[in-house]
């Protein structure tokens, strides 16, 4: 696990197979680099080239209605998965980057994979189809998502839908 300064960064992406089914893409770990002024060290996990975000807008950001993601923007949350639960199996046409920052949960997908995840460990969740599952009886998991927008994925040129929890 990654919970530590100076241990590897593990990120998992997603994708999808032939057939529309979710997939685990990749999964690497990373070593930070320290930067010039050798007072930190990055990891460069995932970026996107766009989404501009006018830093003018005088709204409290807490006060815009959203909902899982924000149409042609970005939402950023503290989700803690309560012991033993699940979510629905769910897909939005979002970009989302989970940073699991306690505990343990697992990602598992429509072609049933499951990946664990734990503290420290990012996702990168690219408009798949999933749930995510906490294993622990007794322990909650903590985890930051950040959620951008995004087209939705095309399959032998059809839109895979969103799938949206009740």
């Amino acid at each position: 696990m990654s919970d530590k300064p100076g241990t590897p960064v593990r990120r998992i992406v997603t994708g999808h197979d032939d057939n529309g089914l979710a997939v685990v893409a990749s999964e690497a770990s990373f070593d930070a680099v320290d930067i010039p002024s050798g007072d930190a060290a990055f990891c460069l996990v995932w970026t996107a080239p766009d989404l501009p975000v006018d830093n003018m807008d005088p709204v409290d950001g807490r006060d815009r209605a959203a909902g899982l993601t924000v149409h042609g923007g970005s939402v950023i949350r503290i989700v803690d998965m309560h012991p033993g639960c699940a979510s629905p199996m769910h897909r939005t046409n979002s970009l989302d980057y989970g940073i699991v920052l306690s505990g343990e949960v697992c990602l598992e997908l429509d072609d049933g994979s499951v990946t664990r995840l734990g503290s420290g460990d990012i996702i990168v969740q690219r408009g798949t189809m999933h749930l995510w599952r906490n294993p622990s009886p007794t322990q909650g998991c903590r985890i930051a998502f950040v959620l951008t927008a995004a087209l939705p994925v095309s399959v032998a040129g059809a839109e895979l839908p969103e799938v949206l929890p009740a």
